[in-house]
């Protein structure tokens, strides 16, 4: 995770040298963003009631939770648009509360439609 925020500093501050934008974050402000992103997530998800864990067994389930892939997601996104050197207002610290609520309403409303689940073994099946 170090690697990402030095990488997501190093594009950030060489978007800077072109006049691309005029930010400059430090590393506690994109730690800051991040926990906030996955925090928002999870909160909102389990708004939508979406549940904390997926169905047992854990190990084989393809149900969606507020724990997974909720906040992968979400810090996926919100590392994109930090790596395009785009933070929006107070550090990134709105942008990342949008993101968290955005990546929950995804995965409530749109995720199975994208990543459908595997059929069982029956299923699908001519005989």
């Amino acid at each position: 995770m170090f690697d990402l925020m030095y990488n997501t500093l190093f594009f950030a501050s060489y978007g800077n040298i072109y006049g691309l934008s005029n930010i400059s974050i430090s590393s506690f402000d994109v730690l800051l963003a991040y926990i906030v992103t996955i925090l928002v997530s999870i909160i909102f998800a389990l708004i939508l009631k979406i549940p904390l864990l997926p169905s047992k067994p854990y190990r084989y389930s393809f149900d969606v939770s507020a724990i997974y892939p909720t906040p992968i997601i979400a810090i996926g996104i919100f590392s994109i648009f930090l790596v395009l050197n785009y933070t929006f207002m107070y550090n990134g610290i709105v942008l990342a509360i949008v993101i968290g609520i955005l990546s929950a309403l995804f995965v409530k409303y749109l995720f199975d439609f994208v990543f459908p689940k595997p059929l069982d073994g029956d299923e699908g099946e001519d005989i």
